[in-house]
């Protein structure tokens, strides 16, 4: 399946080697107030540069452009604050007349490429040589592209204009920060826990992608666990314990009666958030199911990180039919290229060293992990191209909640692939072929999906768009929008 769009040839035409000696960032509003938090709703916030204050305003859920605020401020080459004219922005994001970034020298003095990509105006061909730009370091050129994407891109337009919004948040935090200070900032302020869950549970309706790794990965479970009587799940983010009702129901009609079941599940931040409290509360949820359905159930919480756990950590017995779980979360866990410690090895390795009976697998189908800038940029967009696209099919441009799904659900992974580095940027997916190879280093073999599986998603495909496409390739299944892989599911033994 080739990528939906050909975007790393445009990478090709855009070269820029210029320097500016001081970046006005057309980011800065005019408060100097320390105090500032963050907020979707327009609240200023503050960061730190270096020794330097300045304040970020945000303004996406309203639909103004993120960018442009009704003052800024930009920094001297002696980092002191210079005031700027007043701007104004709608809600089609237009660019501010009055802005710093207007006042640009004659256009002469830019690349002839950097001139002719403006003229052309095509989104995906400016972003990508925005992000040149920001690679090279070229912060006229770079400022030059971002003033006129804020004309461009809109969170209430075309998925592509959507997306280009959250992309240059992440150019401008990366040009202006260098590291993470200014992405946490960029990521406005929560949501109350519940509002958090509405939005992943409508994300979770609306596309398959969620609901096609969870029942591919239940269906290997199943086919794995078929003449077990006791069987003990380990999952490595338990989430809100979605997953397992099916898993759970689907058992309990089992032939012969119900095995006894013991989950381990451990927890992320994000979810314990969005749940409003702690791993009890799935545990409570899913021993309530058990018992309705007639189900021997023990659930067992552990709250902590995927890197450090050890096997002491998950009190495995003697008799227990072991199953691991992996679904959407190894690629958090860092590996050789972040430290040294390699965890996401080592994780594969322990639990090899479990003797499982079956270890599931499903990953988003993206190469981000060890890239470089700028390929890593090109892939992001291509990728959440697709996501995007997708959604805009299942809800209304003028649906209440798609901006704050969107926002809160996808729009920070993406300004961490793009502006963070090391271990600060979380976000690091990795191809089916590059897991093939960790789990095969690790002694894993694969285990194939039953025929069943397939079925069952391609049922659960029958109610959405005829856009997503279904493959299995090389013992691996993959869900698609179009002609790009999105996520992949696969199990081992």
């Amino acid at each position: 399946m080739e990528t939906s769009h050909n975007y790393k040839n445009l990478s090709e035409s855009v070269g820029f080697y210029q320097n500016l000696d001081e970046l006005e960032s057309y980011l800065l509003s005019p408060s100097s107030n320390p105090d500032h938090s963050i907020s979707s709703d327009g609240t200023q916030f503050s960061v730190q540069k270096h020794d330097q204050d300045c304040t970020i305003e945000s303004s996406l859920e309203n639909g103004k452009n993120p960018f442009c605020s009704s003052s800024t401020v930009s920094f001297s080459s002696n980092g002191s604050p210079i005031s700027q004219p007043d701007c104004l922005s709608d809600t089609n994001n237009s660019v501010c007349s009055n802005h710093p970034l207007n006042q640009f020298p004659m256009e002469s003095q830019f690349p002839k490429q950097a001139i002719e990509i403006i003229q052309r105006k095509d989104l995906t061909e400016m972003l990508i040589a925005c992000a040149k730009a920001v690679e090279d370091n070229d912060l006229m050129v770079s400022e030059w592209f971002m003033s006129e994407l804020q004309s461009v891109v809109s969170v209430r337009g075309e998925p592509l204009q959507r997306l280009g919004a959250y992309m240059l948040e992440g150019l401008v935090a990366r040009l202006a920060s260098s590291g993470s200070s200014i992405y946490k900032a960029l990521k406005c302020k929560e949501p109350i826990s519940t509002e958090l869950l509405s939005y992943m549970h409508l994300l979770y309706e609306v596309c398959p992608y969620f609901k096609f790794g969870y029942l591919s990965a239940n269906g290997a479970i199943a086919e794995a666990m078929k003449n077990e009587n006791k069987i003990h799940i380990i999952d490595f983010q338990i989430s809100q314990g979605s997953q397992w009702i099916t898993l759970i129901q689907a058992l309990a009609a089992r032939p012969g009666g119900p095995p006894q079941i013991r989950i381990t599940g451990i927890d992320d931040t994000v979810s314990a958030y969005a749940r409003g409290g702690g791993l009890e509360l799935v545990g409570h949820r899913l021993s309530r199911l058990a018992e309705s359905c007639g189900v021997p159930f023990e659930f067992h919480g552990l709250a902590i990180s995927s890197c450090d756990v050890e096997s002491k950590h998950l009190n495995i017995q003697a008799g227990e039919a072991l199953a691991v779980n992996f679904a959407l979360t190894l690629h958090h866990t860092p590996d050789e290229s972040v430290s040294i410690q390699n965890h996401r090895d080592r994780l594969l390795r322990m639990v090899k060293n479990l003797s499982p009976k079956v270890v599931t697998l499903v990953e988003q189908e993206s190469n981000t992990n060890t890239a470089p800038f700028l390929p890593r940029f090109i892939e992001t967009l291509d990728y959440y191209s697709a996501i995007f696209e997708s959604i805009d099919v299942a809800l209304p441009r003028d649906h209440k909640e798609r901006i704050n799904v969107e926002q809160h659900c996808l729009a920070r992974d993406i300004v961490n692939i793009i502006a963070c580095e090391g271990l600060e940027r979380v976000e690091r997916h990795e191809l089916h072929g590059k897991w093939r190879l960790r789990f095969a280093m690790a002694g894993f073999t694969p285990y194939p999906l039953s025929p069943s599986v397939n079925t069952t998603i391609k049922t659960l495909l029958e109610g959405y768009c005829d856009k997503y496409a279904l493959e299995e390739r090389d013992g691996c299944l993959y869900l698609g929008w179009m002609n790009r892989y999105l996520v992949a599911s696969c199990a081992w033994i």
